[in-house]
């Protein structure tokens, strides 16, 4: 009978781990997107690039030598680990069956295969807020292993991203205050900031590693620049403030883009002018002063960019048959990969994402709409308490993501695809806990 009950399980998890994979083996190759490159690119130039941790740049050069497929079985096997403890902690587990049906629900109605087999950090933010959560809510539930697991998780995910350690730190701090007013226990709350310092301390590490200085990963500064560029702050205050001659910008006011991409990725004034190098100083000055001069708009502009980021969920952003840049680099540190590369199906154009954008936005939305649903019934009674406080971490972590890559970035549907999964994950396990107490088998801590 346990042999049955372990071939059961191995089932179970060699298949969701290919359903996470699909997109990919259907490919014929780890999806790439516009961003790829410049992670892969961080061991081979020796330098620190904005927004492009060298963290994950590391993990994509260690699965390399085998066409970045290992990469690809990290990120899924890490993600059907997480789900299996977090139906455990939700009283569900035991059970192979489900967690199969669970991915393979959200392989169909959710982003999250694609998360799962490209070649990008934006898995590990919706991992991490999950890690976070057992960590911190459901440590009756779990044994030493797993809590040192998930710590190492938590610590991972918030390297590989900036804005992945800025969501996962409000948490910490919404749990901080509850601990205080008594509402949580203490204790917990300790092993999530030691995840964040140890997130920290891979960030200083990996850089000093790569560019032989103790830094952050780049790029705050300059990324508010670009989204005040969109809205038209940074016009205006140029305007205002020109001419100076400490403003290089000033002598090209009238021809900057009001599309932050465009500044970024597409601009020959940029690259004159000396990209991020070159403009980072006069990008922090403009970003700062502008908030100091108009706090008012700056705020309205913020929650305006933030309610965007919010609904901008959609899959595949990016993922694209013109990633020159990304294709660049493969081809000049990993020529190797190049034949398999051009033969994926991505790269030959057979790639859209407008049907299953068609099917998964509103759904999507749906779910974010349902969680403060759950968290009512919970409240009520009428569902299991733990699904309120899940329902209500994934609130806070959408929330904090809006803002974060909204109001201090720019909005774009890649930052909100990377977390919205988690909403329709908890209306799923909302749904099988009625199913399970309806049946007479209530659900039972593992």
């Amino acid at each position: 009978m346990q042999n049955r009950d372990h071939a059961v399980w191995a089932l179970a998890v060699i298949l969701s781990i290919a359903l996470l994979m699909a997109p990919a083996l259907w490919n014929g190759f780890p999806l790439l997107q516009w961003d790829t490159g410049g992670y892969l690119a961080r061991w081979y130039e020796g330098y620190l690039v904005p927004s492009r941790a060298v963290v994950y740049g590391l993990i994509l050069n260690a699965g390399s030598p085998l066409a970045f497929w290992p990469v690809l079985l990290l990120q899924s096997a890490l993600t059907v680990w997480v789900l299996a403890l977090l139906l455990r902690a939700h009283g569900l587990g035991r059970r192979p069956l489900l967690l199969l049906a669970i991915v393979a629900a959200l392989s169909l109605l959710t982003t999250l295969p694609w998360l799962t087999s490209i070649l990008l950090t934006d898995i590990f933010c919706g991992l991490s807020v999950l890690a976070l959560y057992l960590l911190l809510l459901r440590a009756d539930a779990l044994v030493r292993g797993d809590r040192a697991g998930l710590i190492a998780l938590i610590a991972v995910s918030s390297a590989t991203h900036s804005a992945t350690m800025g969501v996962l730190a409000g948490l910490v701090i919404v749990a901080a205050l509850l601990a205080v007013l008594k509402r949580m226990p203490a204790a917990p709350v300790a092993g999530g900031l030691v995840a964040l310092v140890l997130g920290a301390i891979l960030v200083f590490a990996a850089d000093y590693a790569v560019a032989g200085r103790l830094a952050w990963t780049p790029g705050g500064f300059a990324l508010s620049f670009g989204r005040m560029l969109q809205d038209g702050i940074v016009k205006k205050y140029l305007d205002q403030h020109c001419p100076d001659p400490a403003l290089r910008l000033c002598a090209y006011k009238d021809q900057l883009p009001r599309d932050a991409d465009v500044w970024f990725w597409g601009s020959d004034l940029f690259d004159r002018l000396g990209r991020f190098a070159g403009l980072d100083k006069e990008m922090q000055k403009i970003a700062v002063g502008s908030v100091v001069d108009y706090p008012m708009l700056q705020l309205e502009d913020a929650a305006a960019a933030a309610a965007k980021q919010l609904v901008a969920v959609r899959t595949g952003e990016g993922v694209l048959n013109v990633i020159w840049h990304t294709y660049g680099i493969v081809e000049r540190y990993t020529p190797q990969l190049v034949p398999a590369m051009r033969a994926a199906r991505q790269q030959k154009g057979e790639l859209s994402f407008t049907a299953i954008n068609d099917f998964q936005y509103p759904l999507a939305l749906l779910s974010m709409a349902l969680l403060p649903v759950i968290v009512w019934l919970a409240r009520r009674k009428a569902l299991p308490g733990p699904l309120g406080e899940l329902a209500a971490t994934v609130t806070l972590a959408l929330l904090g993501n809006a803002v974060i890559c909204g109001a201090f970035a720019n909005p774009h549907d890649r930052y909100g695809a990377r977390v919205v999964w988690l909403a329709t994950l908890a209306v799923i396990l909302a749904l099988a806990q009625t199913r399970a107490t309806r049946l007479g088998t209530p659900a039972k801590p593992a």
